[in-house]
């Protein structure tokens, strides 16, 4: 029989290492530049969360099997989400900037990969995109979409922390799948048939709003084009053409 309170104990006294992990990780994305910067910084926002030890018990329940048993031996190496991080972001074209430091941290070796990361997504387009950045997809049968990475200080540690990119159209279907379906899934197959439309309407809203800021992006593009061009409207002369009905091109 497994000795469940074993086994917590030996996460319980390694807690503090994980926290002071998580910390770190947690830090470098909200004080990087590179992602906290301008009107519209790339990541939204972020939580994070060490394992709740009765959550870690209903996991080990769940993957413990007698061909491959989770003990005191191999417990980091089977839990691998003990820490855990969710990075938000509000549009698509935003995660490839994400990624992109991610994996700074793993060539300037601050960061080792416990596992290579894999996106989660039912939609090919998506797949598509998260291909063109060598990242492997999976599809869940709940329709989950996320993409997770798992890093830890250095190559030979046993530590690592898990960590969440998603948009914040996912984290929306992400909370309420949650609660319908962990730990345990619904029995409910009308829920489950929601669920997936609801999936479906949140690939939707995050294409929507990639192609709003697509438009703004390009409008602003266009905007610079013909002002360096001295063709352009200063917004004052457009205010003063509105009133008057007439227009006024600046120098």
């Amino acid at each position: 029989m497994m000795d469940h309170e074993h086994i917590v104990s030996l996460y319980r006294s390694d807690k503090h290492l994980y926290e002071r992990f998580l910390n770190s990780v947690y830090n470098f994305f909200s004080i990087n530049p590179a992602l906290n910067s301008g009107d519209l910084p790339i990541i939204h926002s972020m939580k994070m969360r060490l394992k709740d030890e009765n959550h870690l018990i209903d996991k080990i329940n769940r993957k413990h099997s007698t061909s491959n048993p989770i003990t005191a031996d191999n417990l980091f190496e089977r839990v691998t989400d003990l820490a855990g991080l969710r990075v938000l972001y509000l549009y698509q074209n935003q995660f490839a900037k994400i990624h992109n430091q991610i994996m700074k941290q793993i060539h300037d070796e601050e960061w080792a990969f416990y596992e290579q990361p894999k996106a989660f997504t039912w939609d090919p387009e998506v797949q598509e995109f998260y291909e063109s950045l060598d990242i492997s997809c999976e599809l869940k049968e709940t329709h989950y979409t996320s993409v997770h990475y798992v890093v830890k200080p250095r190559a030979s540690s046993t530590l690592s922390c898990e960590i969440q990119v998603r948009s914040l159209y996912e984290e929306i279907w992400g909370e309420i799948d949650h609660f319908l379906n962990y730990p345990y899934p619904t029995a409910s197959i009308a829920c489950k048939e929601q669920l997936r439309v609801l999936s479906k309407l949140t690939s939707t809203g995050t294409r929507l709003v990639n192609s709003i800021f697509n438009s703004i992006e390009e409008y602003n593009h266009l905007y610079e084009v013909s002002r360096d061009s001295g063709l352009c409207y200063t917004k004052e002369a457009d205010i003063s053409s509105e009133k008057s009905g007439g227009a006024s091109i600046t120098d």
